[in-house]
Parts: structure tokens; sequence; C-alpha cells
């Protein structure tokens, strides 16, 4: 059975849903590396919608339900989140775009004591307890600190630390690291992959894509070297090679826990 990766959207745009570019780059790797994308979006209606050509907002425009728009980039493919349950994924990314703050959370106007939404929330929470893999693009570690964080500490990156999302995803709980253009940071005991993709002003398409690709050949590689958490007192548990890192492909090194691939590096941090 192909591996089923739920792929969260916000609607279709980067400032006001889902960034486009990353959404569909994470369906395409996932799609090639042979998964099945389970891609799901809230039914609520989005808190702005955004003229991407004036680069402003549209205080002219009807109100448009995310679920709606996520479909125009899932071909109508696309499943309410409270649909959803956690047993039916074996891993789950995030890409990123506005809608992540004004969607998925209200991060956008609250900040550090904002409210992830439910179904979100619920499906971070039972990924976390089942050791299953889960992936967070540009903007959307936030959600992670904002769940996970203060259970689990999770490390996370935005990039530079010195953004106001790293600072706040700090007071949240959560382990903030740099992260270069292009690279990847693993959280393997939380089974945790970001990467900052926009959140540099400097990236390119090529640039995303080469992150997401290796973000997605972590996840999976996180997936088969799934391991039951150790109990209390039971010692150091043995570790697989395959839990060290995903499969080298290309010429590529594997990638060790908490460290960023150093590989074509463009970026800053």
């Amino acid at each position: 059975m192909a591996t089923r990766v739920g792929v969260v959207l916000s609607g279709c745009g980067a400032e006001d849903g889902s960034e486009i570019n990353e959404a569909v780059l994470t369906l395409y790797w996932l799609e090639r590396m042979g998964c099945r994308p389970v891609a799901m979006a809230p039914d609520c209606l989005q808190a702005r919608v955004f003229d991407h050509l004036a680069g402003a907002a549209d205080a002219q425009a009807s109100p448009r339900r995310a679920l709606v728009e996520a479909a125009r980039i899932a071909r109508g493919r696309v499943r309410d989140i409270g649909s959803v349950e956690d047993g039916e994924l074996d891993a789950l990314v995030f890409p990123g775009g506005a809608g992540v703050a004004t969607v998925l959370s209200n991060y956008a106007e609250k900040g550090v004591v904002c409210d992830v939404h439910p179904g979100v929330a619920r499906l971070l929470k039972a990924m976390l307890s089942r050791r299953r893999p889960m992936g967070f693009v540009c903007l959307a570690p936030i959600l992670a600190a904002r769940v996970l964080g203060p259970a689990a500490g999770v490390r996370i990156t935005f990039g530079t630390k010195a953004c106001p999302e790293a600072k706040h995803a700090a007071v949240m709980g959560a382990d903030v690291r740099p992260c270069p253009l292009r690279e990847i940071l693993v959280d393997e005991k939380n089974r945790v992959v970001s990467t900052p993709a926009y959140m540099y002003d400097e990236a390119r398409l090529c640039d995303v894509g080469f992150s997401i690709e290796r973000l997605v050949r972590q996840l999976l590689a996180l997936g088969r070297s799934r391991q039951p958490r150790p109990q209390p007192g039971a010692g150091p548990q043995p570790r697989s090679p395959a839990s060290r890192g995903a499969a080298p492909d290309r010429g590529s090194s594997p990638v060790q826990p908490g460290v960023v691939v150093r590989r074509g590096n463009r970026g800053r941090a």
C-alpha cells in the first residue's frame, strides 16, 4: 500500500491561503516518490481575500471558503480536515502561506497567544502521539510551536532566528534553530522536519523545490525507521541505520538528527 501523506492546505494564494508553489511542489514530490497525498483544508471562511496583482487586500471581494479555494490546488480532490482521522495517515505536511496565520490559526491577529484550528491541533497531537512524521514548510512551523512546543519542545526553523516568527515560537516553547536556504532541519525525537522556503525573500522556485524534495525524502525515512517511544526505566533503545537519516540519493549525505543539510547552500541564517 502506498504511503498516505496528509497535505494540509488553507486556501489558494500566498497572502491569504496556501503558498501555491510550496503546495504544488509538496504534492509533486509526494507523488514522485510513490506516496498517496491526502489533501485537506478547514471548511471555513478565509479571514481576507488578497489581490496578488495589486499587492493589497481586496476589501470589495466576497468572502471565500478555504476548502473551496484549496480545491483549486488539489483539482477538486480535497477533504474537510474535520473528516480526516489520524489513523488514515502515515505522515503529515503543512505548506506555508499566510493562511497558516489566518485560517489554520489566528497567529496573524494574536501572536504568541494564538489559537490553532481544532482540526489542525487534533491531527498534530495525534500524529505526535503515534510517532508519525510531520513536515512544516516556510511559516507553517509556527503551528508546531504552538501545539507541540509546550508538550514536546519541538525543534523547528524559520531560516533565521532573528525574525519575529522565530522569537514568538521560542516563547511558545519550541527549540528554534537557524537553517540556510535549500536546507532542512530534522527533529528526530519528535519526527518533525522543517525548511524555510519562502521565509527567505531571495528564494527562487528551484530553491524551494530542492528543499521540499529533501523534506519529503526525510519524512519517508523517518516513517520507515519508526520505533516505539522508550518507556521510563527501559534504558537506551537500539537504533536502526535508517533512523539516522534518509537513504542517500544521487550522492546526497544522510541527514543527522537536528542537523541541517549543507548542500547547495545559497541562504543566510
